[in-house]
């Protein structure tokens, strides 16, 4: 497989369904579609900020992911093996951690909104 059309189907991939998730959010709390926890499944306003948060840090992540596999394709001679997919996988795993982090910052863990100091 050419190193590009790797690249494009690993990162670029990542990178259109964080582009999918940031064009159409999940409106209403599901168990197919969005971020889901059982956190921010606790009520609609933990759920809106969780998508939101997670929506702007994976399209973020991911196109940081996708511009690096360029990266990688057009700027080192070495074979790519398994560099993209652990682009991928810190793309989430960042996305993850910060929306978590979001969520534990502005929510208690019943799900009501903490007062800020």
């Amino acid at each position: 497989m050419s190193p590009i059309i790797y690249v494009l189907t690993t990162n670029g991939l990542l990178f259109l369904l964080s582009i999918i998730f940031w064009k159409f959010p999940s409106k209403k709390i599901n168990n197919i579609y969005g971020y889901r926890t059982h956190k921010t499944m606790l009520n609609q306003n933990i759920w809106d900020f969780a998508n939101t948060v997670f929506n702007k840090n994976l399209i973020i992540y991911a196109g940081i992911s996708l511009i690096a596999g360029m990266f990688f394709v057009n700027f080192t001679n070495a074979e790519l093996t398994w560099q993209p997919m652990v682009l991928v996988l810190l793309s989430v795993l960042v996305s993850i951690i910060k929306t978590e982090r979001a969520l534990s910052d502005n929510f208690t863990d019943e799900g009501k909104k903490k007062k800020k100091k």
